[in-house]
C-alpha cells in the first residue's frame, strides 16, 4: 500500500504519463498505417513535443511552483506553424475517458498558446536543491520509429535525489511472469495484453499495472528475480551501438560464463523489465570518454529497479548523482543488477574496462 509520503506526487505522475501515452500511441500506430514515410522523423517529433506539453501542464496544475527538466523547447513550432498546429490538434484532442482522472491533471490544454507556454516550462537546469521532476516524452526515439520498445518517462527528485519515478511502455506485455525474448526490442505493438506503468517511491517498493485510456488500474508489487547461477542471467543493453559498448558488455558477459544472446530494446524498458524480474541485468557502458548520460534517461529506471531490490551504479560502483544539473556528470556507464550479484557484476565490467 502507497503511503502518504510523495501518494499524491506519484498518482498524478501516473496519471500525467497514462494520458501522454494515449497521444504517443495514437501517433505510433499513424506511423504503423504508413501514412508517414519511413524516413520521417516527424513522428517522434509530434509525440515528444505532445507527450511533453500535457505532462508539464498537468505538473504545473498541481505542482507549480516545481521545475521541471524537459527535453524539448517550443522555438521551433513557434517557427513552423504548420507543425505547430498539427501537433496542436492532437494534444487538444487528448484526454482520460474518466472525468474524475482527467480532472486531477487539470483537464485539456486550453488552446495552443498554453502548449507552447506547457512546452517552454521544462527549462530548469536541474540541480541540487528543491523540487525538480526529470521528463522524457518518449524514450527510445529510434524504438519508436521501427516498431519496438519505447517509454515515457517521470521523475521527481527532490534535493538531487530521486524520490519518485514512473515509466510508462505501451508495448511491453501487461504479465510480468512473461521473460524476456530477443524478439522484445523490434515488431511490437500496443495490442491487448500489452501497455505497463511502472512505479516507485522511495523507500514503498516498485509496482507494475496495466495502462488504461482512464482511471487507474491495480497495481501489482514487483521485484527483481535471484540469480542463483550468474551463467544463466539475462542480460538486456541498448539496440544503438552509439549509445552503449556492445564489445564491452559481450566480453563482461563472456568473463561471467553468460552464454545466452543479450536481449537489445530501446528505452527505460529495460530498468522496468528488469526491476519485475523479466530480465536479470541491464549494462550501458560508455561509448567515449566525454560522453555524459543525461537523468531524463535514468532517473526514474534507475529508482524503479533499486526499490525492486536492484542495485544500480555506475562503472565505477559510484551511484547515480542526479544533483549535478541536466547530465550525469560525475558518472560513467550504467550496472543495474540483483543486490546480490552486482559486486560480481561490477568486479567484470571493471576487469574489462581496465583492460583498455
Amino acid at each position: 500500500m502507497i503511503s502518504k509520503a510523495y501518494g499524491k506526487e506519484l498518482e498524478i505522475a501516473e496519471l500525467a504519463v497514462q494520458r501522454a501515452t494515449i497521444l504517443t500511441k495514437r501517433v505510433f500506430h499513424e506511423k504503423a498505417k504508413g501514412t508517414l514515410s519511413k524516413d520521417d522523423k516527424s513522428p517522434v517529433t509530434i509525440g515528444d513535443f505532445g507527450a511533453q506539453a500535457l505532462i508539464i501542464r498537468a505538473i504545473r496544475n498541481n505542482f507549480p511552483d516545481d521545475e521541471i527538466v524537459g527535453e524539448e523547447e517550443a522555438a521551433t513550432l513557434r517557427e513552423n506553424e504548420s507543425l505547430g498546429s498539427k501537433i496542436w490538434e492532437l494534444v487538444k484532442g487528448t484526454r482520460l475517458n474518466n472525468d474524475s482522472a482527467e480532472a486531477a491533471l487539470g483537464g485539456p490544454i486550453a488552446s495552443m498558446k498554453d502548449m507552447l507556454q506547457a512546452i517552454d516550462a521544462g527549462n530548469s537546469a536541474g540541480g541540487s536543491k528543491g523540487r525538480i521532476w526529470a521528463l522524457d516524452p518518449i524514450d527510445g526515439t529510434k524504438g519508436f520509429l521501427r516498431g519496438g520498445q519505447y517509454a515515457v518517462c517521470l521523475a521527481l527528485m527532490v534535493d538531487g535525489d530521486v524520490k519518485v519515478g514512473v515509466l510508462g511502455c505501451p508495448n511491453l506485455p501487461v504479465d510480468d511472469t512473461i521473460p524476456l525474448s530477443a524478439e522484445i526490442g523490434k515488431y511490437q505493438t500496443d495490442e491487448e495484453g500489452r501497455g505497463v506503468i511502472f512505479a516507485a517511491i522511495a523507500g514503498q517498493g516498485a509496482t507494475s499495472r496495466p495502462l488504461s485510456r482512464g482511471a487507474l488500474r491495480p497495481r501489482e508489487p514487483i521485484s527483481m528475480k535471484a540469480v542463483p547461477d550468474i551463467k544463466q542471467a539475462t542480460f538486456c543493453e541498448s539496440v544503438e551501438a552509439g549509445h552503449s559498448s556492445h564489445g564491452d558488455q559481450s566480453a563482461i558477459a563472456e568473463l561471467l560464463g553468460i552464454t545466452k544472446p543479450s536481449v537489445r530494446m530501446d528505452s527505460q524498458a529495460k530498468y522496468g523489465s528488469i526491476a519485475r524480474g523479466a530480465g536479470d541485468l541491464y549494462l550501458r557502458l560508455p561509448v567515449s570518454k566525454d560522453y555524459q548520460e543525461k537523468i531524463w534517461d535514468h532517473a526514474a529506471g534507475d529508482l524503479i529497479v533499486r526499490e525492486a531490490g536492484g542495485q544500480v551504479t555506475d562503472s565505477e560502483g559510484k551511484r547515480l548523482d542526479f544533483s549535478k544539473g541536466r547530465t550525469l556528470a560525475d558518472n560513467k556507464g550504467v550496472v543495474a543488477a540483483p543486490k546480490e550479484v552486482h559486486p560480481q557484476v561490477l568486479e567484470a565490467v571493471k576487469s574489462v574496462l581496465g583492460q583498455k
